[in-house]
């Protein structure tokens, strides 16, 4: 028996677009689930705009004040795909009406929004969901259960990159509705919230907590014109990150990330190395997961040395993560169906009746580390997270 999830969504841009398209497809893909969404609003500040996306992507209706969305009767979920500025006032309302909610991250501009946010979800008791997609990659996936499966053993290390060149240009401006990532009154911090949120989430996922961080910034541009003003203001995100980690099960971690790496647009890399194995996963090459097996966990044993060395998958097999529900074996997928598979996760979760993850409990200790890293990269030492063990 289906029943039916009407859907509003707050934001017409890219991550709008990409979760209206999860909405759209899901039922498609993943028949077995009860739940069906259903495009009822489309909610955005430029009202010719926001129809012209809902006519394009069939939503129902047209708002362009939140709380009247949140307000009206024939919506069940909120899905949050504004500016970080306005999530927690968004979510915070959303939940008190009772309505599911579904963010995008970071989740909050610090950890004071991120745990109010996370308190008022669990006072409602409402389905949650935050859109840290990376983990349906499914090589990424693949990657947890080598870990589960207990394939790497001890882990030692963890390195994350996240590179991008989209803002080397000193005349690109800061602010407004196309640009407010470079804006730190909208973001709240620039890659460390915007990409290394992303590898933060990944990383905790497959290794555990991170429990220290020692950090260091650069903003390479100081000055920027602002697109609502026409002025000259200060540049006050971080440009470019890299901190050190240790986790909690002793292992270290290396992460970087800035949009000044010329000829990189969506460099997203993790590699894990173990005592008995290691995994490499770059995200501009989707569909392979590359292990290096050093002990066989059947048998305990030392892989024969002639036949060591690092071992590229393919992950698009039906007994790989996800994969059983799209194409066959050999055929690919894309970016916009790790948002088909985190919706299908949560959708199938809720149904079942049990916490669906990553929700923002998750988001708020990803964001206890962002908070970490740029403190101390201000004050130039380590840092406690504070992240649960």
């Amino acid at each position: 028996m289906t029943k039916t999830l009407n859907v509003a969504m707050l934001g017409y841009g890219f991550m709008g677009k990409a979760h209206s398209n999860a909405y759209a497809k899901v039922a498609h893909f993943f028949p077995e689930l009860e739940t069906r969404p259903k495009l009822q609003v489309l909610c955005g500040r430029d009202k010719a705009k926001a129809e012209a996306f809902a006519k394009i992507w069939g939503y129902e209706s047209v708002e362009t004040d939140w709380r009247r969305v949140i307000e009206r009767d024939d919506v069940d979920l909120i899905d949050i795909g504004t500016p970080n500025n306005t999530h927690a006032e968004i979510a915070i309302a959303a939940a008190k009406a009772g309505k599911w909610v579904a963010c995008e991250k970071p989740l909050a501009m610090n950890c004071a929004e991120a745990e109010a946010m996370t308190r008022a979800i669990k006072e409602a008791g409402v389905p949650n969901l935050v859109w840290y997609n990376y983990r349906r990659v499914p090589a990424i996936a693949l990657a947890h259960q080598i870990v589960q499966e207990k394939r790497i053993g001890r882990p030692f290390h963890y390195r994350a990159t996240y590179l991008q060149d989209w803002t080397i240009a000193e005349d690109v401006p800061q602010g407004g509705a196309t640009l407010w990532r470079l804006d730190k009154d909208a973001a709240g911090s620039g890659v460390t919230g915007d990409l290394l949120a992303h590898s933060i989430d990944t990383a905790m996922w497959l290794n555990g907590p991170i429990t220290q961080v020692v950090a260091s910034t650069e903003t390479f541009v100081k000055e920027r014109m602002h697109q609502e003003s026409g002025k000259l203001q200060p540049v006050k995100i971080d440009d470019a990150c890299m901190f050190l980690a240790r986790f909690a099960n002793g292992s270290m971690g290396t992460f970087e990330s800035t949009r000044y790496a010329r000829g990189r647009k969506n460099f997203n890399t993790l590699e894990m190395n173990g005592e008995d194995g290691s995994l490499s996963f770059n995200l501009e090459d989707p569909q392979y997961l590359s292990f290096y097996e050093h002990t066989r966990q059947d048998t305990g044993s030392k892989v024969e040395d002639h036949l060591t060395g690092w071992r590229k998958i393919h992950v698009t097999n039906f007994e790989h993560p996800y994969m059983d529900h799209w194409w066959v074996p050999g055929c690919t997928i894309g970016y916009e169906h790790t948002f088909v598979n985190t919706l299908a996760d949560f959708l199938g979760d809720t149904e079942k009746g049990q916490r669906s993850r990553p929700d923002f409990e998750d988001a708020w200790q990803t964001q206890k580390v962002c908070d970490a890293v740029l403190k101390s990269a201000q004050e130039q030492r380590w840092i406690e997270t504070g992240v649960d063990a």
